[in-house]
């Protein structure tokens, strides 16, 4: 059984389809979660954190800027310092990289515009949590909605180098094209782990192709889901 805590701040609008996926369409795998309030100090008894997409506060000041410095965010950088598997998606991604848990910035799209759309990624890098058990150069299906998620790093050259970059933007065929690159991100990063290979942001939305009901055309999503417990699992430290 793995226990997943979802952050909660005021803006966000990804929380309950990232619960509703650990809750409901994992259930049969023993997976569970509760929602966690942005005003709490403590991330309490969770296995795994997920940081999910929106607009938190607003967007003030920069996507992310405001959420990053929530209370609850010394509890989460506690919690991956432990080595805890974090995720955070679109709006997430971008809260993980103000507070410091991630690498690099994102900006605005090289369109200046809100982009929504299904796009591929290609998977690799080092093995995460959230990846491990997806074989390396599988691209996967899975849907963006973002104005800012241009990714910037200022060595993206020792990024690459320490196989930090775990998704890329790609096409159906899994080529890395500059057309496949929707926002103008460098070298066509999608997402990114620290150091320690535990802490995962992208921008696209995996927990919105998980479900064939949704008529998406596939379910790759879920397979980072499946992928943290069965990480969890063999970790012994799921519950």
């Amino acid at each position: 059984m793995a226990h997943f805590g979802v952050i909660r701040f005021p803006g966000s609008n990804c929380d309950d389809d990232a619960l509703h996926i650990v809750n409901t369409v994992l259930a049969d795998r023993g997976s569970t979660g509760e929602i966690l309030w942005h005003k709490e100090h403590s991330v309490g008894q969770v296995d795994g954190l997920i940081v999910p997409g929106g607009f938190s506060y607003g967007d003030y000041l920069r996507a992310g800027s405001m959420a990053a410095h929530a209370p609850i965010m010394e509890s989460v950088k506690a919690f991956a310092k432990s080595g805890g598997p974090v995720i955070g998606i679109c709006n997430g991604f971008q809260i993980l990289c103000e507070s410091g848990l991630l690498e690099g910035a994102l900006t605005r799209n090289a369109s200046l515009r809100f982009i929504c759309k299904d796009i591929y990624c290609r998977v690799e890098g080092r093995p995460t949590p959230f990846t491990k058990t997806i074989p390396a150069g599988r691209h996967i299906r899975i849907p963006i909605a973002h104005a800012e998620g241009c990714y910037r790093h200022p060595d993206v050259e020792r990024l690459e180098g320490e196989a930090q970059v775990i998704f890329r933007y790609c096409d159906a065929e899994g080529n890395v094209t500059a057309d496949a690159n929707p926002n103008g991100s460098v070298n066509n990063i999608a997402g990114i782990c620290n150091a320690a290979g535990n802490v995962v942001g992208l921008m696209p939305h995996p927990e919105r192709a998980c479900e064939a009901v949704l008529g998406r055309g596939g379910i790759d999503g879920l397979s980072l889901f499946e992928s943290v417990l069965d990480s969890l699992a063999n970790s012994g430290v799921a519950r």
